[in-house]
């Protein structure tokens, strides 16, 4: 346990952060699900169409951090090259 104010403080920001990075991380998650769902269902449009909306939030996260922009630009690509074999 920190015994110095600053250092208490430190804990309450970190776990402050980490809780908020958490739910990013789920939203990324729950992104690439729902592209792998359209995929699944056989359905290129809605795929080509939730492919759209989860890039935008894996790049939102991404600038922020939380994923790294590699591992984010490696989900768009294999999601990307999923729905490109769907034809």
């Amino acid at each position: 346990m920190a015994n110095i104010a600053s250092a208490r403080k430190r804990a309450r920001q970190a776990e402050k952060r980490r809780t908020h990075n958490m739910s990013l991380r789920t939203t990324v998650r729950s992104a690439i699900k729902n592209v792998k769902k359209a995929i699944a269902a056989g359905d290129k449009s809605a795929a080509e169409h939730a492919l759209q909306k989860s890039q935008g939030v894996i790049d939102r996260i991404a600038s922020k951090r939380v994923l790294h922009r590699n591992a984010a630009n490696r989900n768009k690509s294999r999601l990307a090259r999923a729905i490109k074999s769907l034809a």
